[in-house]
């Protein structure tokens, strides 16, 4: 899947890229959202690790769909930095390829009143220079 990639709406606190994690960050200026997976098992890992946590194996980033389901969430509306105005939609987002497989994230494009646990959702990426910031939106918005 290729995602879309979206201009920030906000400031947003940015991650250091390291050896680790740099797929993981830049990999949507592709359209991808790359996370790592073991060679040895085939388990997808988030957040990226040298080695699987379960079998020992390299892990690789490989793309996923982009696609999955709102596991859990919040509506921040506490500002708790100065650049980065409330309210917030915050996710844990399982992924459509692993039952456990699950990102921190932002939802977008969707009123806090429709936002439900299980709600389909797909990844845009918000492009932060070097850094390709995965968000979600519903499915069809």
């Amino acid at each position: 899947m290729d995602a879309t990639i979206i201009e920030p709406q906000h400031p947003r606190m940015l991650p250091a890229l390291t050896d680790l994690n740099r797929a993981f960050w830049t990999g949507g200026a592709t359209g991808r959202l790359l996370i790592a997976r073991c060679a040895a098992c085939r388990r997808w890992v988030h957040p990226p690790v040298a080695t699987c946590p379960g079998c020992g194996g390299a892990v690789v980033a490989e793309p996923v769909s982009g696609r999955g389901t709102v596991f859990t969430w919040t509506l921040n509306m506490q500002q708790f930095h100065p650049d980065i105005p409330p309210p917030n939609l915050i996710a844990i987002v399982e992924l459509a390829e692993q039952s456990d497989l699950r990102i921190p994230t932002n939802i977008v494009g969707c009123d806090p009143d429709r936002l439900r646990c299980g709600l389909p959702v797909r990844v845009l990426f918000e492009h932060h220079g070097e850094i390709y910031y995965p968000v979600f939106e519903p499915e069809g918005a």
